[in-house]
């Protein structure tokens, strides 16, 4: 109880300071960020920049070579944020990590209300049928990252997108904020219509998923499928707090499971320390503010041994969540940017359809 009493209140403090500006997102900037409905021929014009980008190594990327990426184009980035009122905040605060380490705030906000991240009680089938659109939009596949709620949110899109849930999903457009009234994009890669059940996003993660929320009934499944990931996502990586008595994952919880690949999909579980607190984990702003950290964070490469003793102030207390995360994003940035790069060139591709606002 003590544990649970000390959790709610850093939980309540980290909270105060996004409230009280301490951690607020600076204002939005759309310098860098690309419409959503420009043409895809007009997201990578420039040839030489292609060549750097079709010469980087997707798995040893620099600070540098984030620079060289964020010249081009990038996929959308959709946050899910936790189920509890204000934690959307703490969302907020993980998105302000990723535009501080270079990626375009634009394809993190929602294009249509500006938000950094989406609720949990949002239909997942609506969210699947934004990662239609988007995709349609920019001819890059999505990634998701979900924080506790946010976390099952994140895996039941998969499962949507897996034809699990029902076999047509409509088109979300976020400009109008409505579904259209289609269950089908034309794929911007090939030129030709294709279902959204199907799809598959690039990258997405989980990280405190499951305990408690479990109880909500638009959470109840089968505790044998529950963790299995289909093959609608290229990597899945999920994160479990060491000791969470949120999520439930305590030493000898035999449903505290590990996610399973169900098909083809890359699965990693990555277990965070005890320290970790499960309310505040994507409270990260703060580390992409420092060279070191940054640089650290840039250097990171998962399941190897990370020193992080020589990080300054606190860094060293919550950077691994950050950087792992970090590190699978930039990775399927490069390989979605370089997918585009090369199917542009092949002339196999058609424009994304620019459909109208209304």
């Amino acid at each position: 109880m003590k544990k649970l009493h000390s959790t709610f209140t850093v939980a309540a403090v980290a909270i105060a300071l996004v409230l009280t500006g301490c951690a607020t997102p600076p204002a939005r900037d759309e310098s860098n960020a690309v419409s959503p409905r420009a043409p895809m021929s007009a997201r990578v014009q420039d040839r030489a920049l292609e060549d750097r980008i079709l010469a980087l190594d997707p798995e040893r990327l620099s600070g540098d070579h984030v620079k060289t990426l964020a010249a081009g184009p990038a996929p959308r980035i959709i946050l899910l944020h936790g189920g509890v009122f204000p934690v959307h905040l703490l969302m907020a605060s993980f998105g302000t990590f990723l535009t501080g380490m270079g990626y375009p705030e634009g394809q993190i906000r929602d294009p249509g209300d500006g938000e950094w991240s989406y609720s949990p009680y949002l239909q997942t089938t609506q969210l699947a049928g934004l990662v239609a659109w988007q995709y349609e939009h920019d001819g890059m596949r999505p990634m998701l990252v979900g924080h506790s709620q946010g976390g099952l949110s994140a895996v039941k899109i998969l499962k949507d997108l897996a034809g699990q849930n029902g076999d047509r999903i409509r088109v979300w457009n976020p400009l109008t904020a409505a579904l259209e009234d289609r269950t089908t994009i034309v794929d911007p890669l090939t030129g030709r219509e294709r279902p959204v059940v199907g799809l598959s996003v690039a990258y997405a993660s989980a990280v405190g998923a499951g305990g408690w929320a479990l109880a909500l009934p638009n959470w109840w499944e089968n505790l044998e499928t529950l963790r299995k990931i289909p093959d609608t996502v290229d990597e899945f990586t999920g994160f479990f707090i060491e000791v969470d008595f949120f999520a439930l994952s305590l030493p000898g919880n035999p449903l505290d499971r590990r996610y399973e690949n169900n098909g083809t999909a890359r699965i990693r579980n990555v277990v965070l320390p005890a320290t970790y607190n499960h309310v505040i984990v994507p409270l990260t702003h703060t580390l992409a503010n420092d060279a070191q950290v940054r640089d650290w964070i840039n250097d990171y490469v998962p399941d190897k041994d990370a020193d992080r003793s020589g990080l300054p102030g606190d860094a060293a207390e919550h950077v691994l969540w950050a950087a792992d995360v970090w590190y699978s994003i930039k990775k399927r940035w490069c390989i979605e940017a370089q997918r585009l790069i090369r199917a542009r060139r092949a002339g196999g591709g058609a424009e994304p359809a620019l459909r109208p606002a209304g």
